[in-house]
């Protein structure tokens, strides 16, 4: 039996565990972007959520002439049914009525608040540029997600997602809340 004076030469042409190495450097690295890539979907769709929430209290009180606290309370509840499967608890909803004066300035009507306070009546608020003239009046609903990541891997700390959404009243120049 020969044997070799230098085994590492034969180490050089032999390819067993290969795959095995490869494996190890290429899957840290494609487990990281499968995990990245999920948590990145769970926040896009918490953002887009809390978005229909905000949109569709406003939809709704547009829809109405005359509304009050009980029935801006159950669209509130509503917008947490909406947010389902995330957790409620962190979600934030307000909902306005703004009209803009005969000097330009846009001030509260009403408001309504859900874990965020209501505006003062009479307060002045800011409305996208041309959004309404003087005299008209809009529907202004506020939404506010505070979004932690169940796996905290990309986003390890609280990721708070906002969206205002404006809508002119359908049936009515203003809507009036009875007992805001």
């Amino acid at each position: 039996m020969k044997t070799s004076r230098r085994p590492w030469l034969s180490l050089r042409r032999d390819q067993r565990g290969v795959s095995a190495i490869e494996f190890a450097l290429i899957a840290p690295v494609a487990i990281a972007f499968y995990m990245g890539a999920a948590e990145f979907c769970q926040g896009f769709m918490a953002q887009k959520r809390m978005g229909h929430v905000a949109s569709q209290v406003a939809d709704m009180v547009a829809q109405e002439e005359t509304i009050t606290t009980v029935e801006i309370d159950n669209l509130f509840d509503i917008g947490g049914l909406i947010m389902k499967p995330f957790p409620t608890t962190d979600l934030q909803m307000r909902v306005s009525s703004v009209t803009r004066g005969s000097d330009g300035v846009v001030k509260v009507d009403w408001s309504r608040g859900d874990g965020m306070a209501a505006r003062a009546v009479g307060s002045t608020v800011t409305v996208p540029n041309n959004m309404i003239s003087n005299g008209e009046s809009l529907v202004m609903s506020e939404a506010i997600y505070n979004y932690d990541s169940p796996v905290d891997y990309l986003m390890p700390a609280v990721t708070q997602f906002t969206h205002s959404y404006y809508l002119r009243p359908r049936m009515v120049p203003q809507v009036a809340c009875s007992n805001c």
